[in-house]
């Protein structure tokens, strides 16, 4: 069993490792082109609307077919996989954790954008840190608590570590000021602004580290494995 003070050390390695990771950069195939947009420029030097997409004021809901209800009470977050600390969360202890506020846009696949959402919640990273990855993790999937109607199928979706410790990927349960809302994944969802959407897990329940890549529930039905918003990114091209 790892004791305290080493699981303090090869966390201290492992954040060594995070920081030396090219969160910014964008799939490696896309490298080098200009990014297609609109409008100003925003914090991460793209036009602030992705090519392709227009401006909503309202949050259009999207799901499998189902909202789960999680109870604050009921609600777990694991954390596994290739870590040397793998946790579980209750929401007293999630909500013990570091918070922080932060405003981004959120942006959809199915060509919709909403600016200057107020969120609160935990950066992905600081749960990373707490689970600290072995060296050979460099993908993530993430696991909703809804299911496709009628079947035993899981919400997935998953992201290079990489891009999943950017500072802004949160997970969130206040949007706005107020509770995250049911239809919207909560109590808790996950966010990726530098994403499409549906990256970001809805109703999040387990998170997963990996040594090779896993494609998650739209993945494997079509949708881009990179989901780049500002390269129109929406679907499989192979």
């Amino acid at each position: 069993m790892t004791d305290k003070s080493d699981l303090v050390e090869r966390r201290l390695k492992y954040i060594k490792r995070q920081i030396a990771l090219d969160q910014g950069t964008v799939n490696v195939r896309f490298r080098g082109m200009r990014p297609e947009g609109s409008g100003p420029v925003n914090r991460h030097g793209m036009p602030a609307l992705p090519v392709g997409q227009h401006e909503v004021k309202n949050w259009p809901v999207l799901d499998l077919g189902e909202q789960p209800v999680v109870t604050l009470a009921e609600w777990k977050l694991e954390v596994g996989g290739l870590t040397e600390n793998p946790l579980s969360l209750r929401w007293d202890q999630f909500l013990a954790l570091p918070q922080v506020e932060d405003v981004s846009d959120f942006h959809c696949v199915t060509t919709w954008s909403r600016f200057n959402n107020q969120w609160r919640g935990v950066r992905f990273k600081t749960i990373a840190e707490l689970a600290v990855p072995h060296e050979r993790a460099h993908y993530v999937e993430c696991t909703g608590y809804d299911f496709a109607p009628g079947t035993y199928i899981p919400y997935t979706t998953n992201l290079p570590l990489a891009r999943a410790v950017d500072d802004d990927v949160l997970l969130v349960h206040t949007w706005e000021g107020q509770p995250l809302p049911r239809e919207h994944g909560g109590p808790c969802r996950m966010i990726t602004p530098k994403l499409y959407a549906w990256k970001g897990a809805k109703w999040i329940r387990k998170i997963e580290f990996l040594a090779e890549d896993r494609k998650g529930f739209w993945e494997v039905r079509g949708y881009s494995n990179s989901a780049e918003p500002w390269f129109n990114d929406r679907y499989a091209t192979g």
